[in-house]
């Protein structure tokens, strides 16, 4: 889910950052207090961006420039405009061929580390972007101050993202819905790829269904045409597991959408119940909104309420 309401779902080490890593009493040193800065991490298919809510009550955002999502990298070309070019569209390749959950976890490393210089940072991603806020916290926990996952990915018990959409509590997702706009063999292409501006009534509908069944058709069709169409195979693949000594040692909340039908809320719950116990004396602060994937007007605005609550703290 893209965290501006930018895109969708579609993942063994931390990412080694070449400094050793401060004990807990050492978080921050030396670092100004101030306003808080919150990094925004993108889901699958997301574009970089902040929160114009969020600055306006007077917090710093940012999102992260995730490798192969830039404007500049390729994703908008001429198959994809209109009339498009299917054909061509099913088989140029891809910006995010080779890409994996390092580049991605690396990209967000460096923008951490940037907004680390002015204070606080609280880091937040949705969806497929909780596996690179688990790589992030892995590598430089000493560098945030709060976790903020909403109905994101947390890994902990099993590797990956796939592994996870494997287990019965995944059993009611409908993320396989998302394949009726698929274009193209991945294999081929180096990612997969979405034709979000395709106008077929069935796929269309069950895209909404799938992500965010409460929005009106006017909002649904603008949230499509934000979204990128390429997204890397690797990423719901590599290991994105949070690690007890880094990760586990900052506070952090999952924000529940009780309406997903992409993570369902068996599946979140999960994986609230495999962190608290792999750090007990650290659980997860949780909070639930009544929203889907994606989440609608009113969900948007009880998550940003969460989030401004959370960066005062």
């Amino acid at each position: 889910m893209g965290l501006t309401r930018r895109g969708v779902l579609g993942g063994a080490a931390a990412l080694s950052t070449g400094a050793a890593v401060p004990g807990a009493g050492d978080r921050h040193p030396g670092r100004p207090r101030g306003v808080t800065t919150i990094v925004i991490v993108a889901g699958a298919n997301g574009g970089a961006g902040g929160d114009n809510e969020l600055t306006l009550r007077g917090h710093r955002t940012v999102g992260v420039e995730l490798p192969g999502h830039g404007l500049g990298d390729g994703q908008f070309r001429l198959a994809y405009q209109c009339p498009q070019n299917l054909a061509a569209l099913a088989t140029e390749r891809s910006p995010m061929a080779g890409l994996t959950l390092d580049d991605y976890a690396e990209a967000a490393v460096a923008t951490v580390r940037r907004a680390a210089r002015n204070g606080p940072v609280l880091l937040w991603g949705g969806s497929m972007a909780g596996a690179t806020v688990n790589r992030v916290a892995n590598a430089v926990p000493h560098l945030i101050e709060r976790l903020v996952y909403s109905s994101a990915f947390c890994c902990v018990d099993l590797p990956s993202m796939a592994a996870y959409l494997m287990e019965p509590e995944a059993a009611d997702s409908m993320i396989l819905e998302l394949g009726g706009a698929a274009v193209g063999d991945p294999a081929v292409i180096g990612a997969t790829r979405s034709n979000f501006r395709i106008a077929e009534a069935r796929v269309l509908a069950k895209l909404k269904e799938a992500l965010c069944a409460d929005a009106t058709d006017a909002e649904f069709l603008a949230l499509l045409n934000t979204m990128q169409p390429d997204e890397s195979t690797q990423i719901p693949l590599d290991d994105a597991r949070a690690h007890r000594d880094t990760w586990g040692r900052i506070p952090r909340t999952y924000i529940r959408h009780t309406r997903d039908r992409m993570i369902p809320l068996a599946l979140q719950d999960r994986f609230i119940r495999e962190a608290d116990r792999l750090t007990p004396d650290n659980r997860f602060d949780v909070r639930s909104i009544a929203t889907t994937h994606l989440p609608d007007p009113r969900g948007w605005a009880s998550t940003v309420d969460i989030v401004d609550g959370l960066a005062r703290a």
